[in-house]
């Protein structure tokens, strides 16, 4: 195969970023005082074909960090019961290495420079994703500190729609609103959906 029909790098494709799809689950909306209770990251690549498809996911249930606040609202929203025996839960450094160990390798192997984040209103899951590091004092955190790639706005130009289950739906998609707002079963729809949009669009017939 000649350089020319080879299929993109994802290095090339996105000037060295490697896109990888985040969504967080959390007991509030401030991410200094409001715990991390679930994170999950999907990984992407492109297959022979040219086409980008999600590799692996990695997801962890998250202890609350210590003086960390509960909003009982947003625990009625989620479903989740912070320490509930059955979560498995992680302390937040150990999750947070589980989430960016393969995150890093992947961007070493995928001769990226560094991991951007692709989420559903992304600004919400990065800065639960950098207060989190930061609490840790993690000092290697692979996503760009502050650009991110939005599925609500890729979805508004594509489907016309902005709400993540109802772009999934016209993008064809399944949707199964049982699982929804568990962060492996919303980072998995948004990584496909992402991938939906990226594949309609051939930058090299732009």
């Amino acid at each position: 195969m000649s350089d020319d029909t080879a299929p993109p790098k994802i290095a090339n494709r996105f000037r060295g970023f490697l896109p990888v799809v985040v969504d967080v689950e959390t007991a509030g909306f401030n991410p200094k005082r409001d715990a991390l209770l679930e994170i999950a990251a999907v990984i992407l690549e492109f297959d022979d074909n040219g086409r980008l498809q999600p590799l692996e996911t990695y997801a962890c249930h998250v202890e609350p960090f210590l003086g960390a606040n509960l909003d009982e609202k947003s625990l009625e929203f989620t479903g989740i019961d912070p320490y509930h025996p059955f979560r498995l839960a992680k302390p937040e450094h150990e999750a947070l290495q589980q989430i960016f160990q393969p995150i890093r390798r992947a961007v070493k192997d995928s001769a990226c420079t560094r991991a951007i984040l692709v989420g559903h209103n992304p600004s919400f899951d990065l800065s639960f994703v950098n207060a989190a590091a930061n609490r840790c004092k993690i000092k290697r955190n692979p996503f760009h500190p502050f650009s991110s790639f939005d599925t609500v706005t890729l979805a508004g130009l594509a489907f016309g729609q902005t709400v993540l289950a109802r772009a999934a739906i016209a993008a064809g998609m399944e949707w199964d609103q049982e699982q929804a707002h568990s962060a492996k079963y919303d980072a998995e729809r948004t990584a496909e959906l992402f991938c939906t949009i990226i594949n309609r669009w051939d930058i090299s017939t732009a």
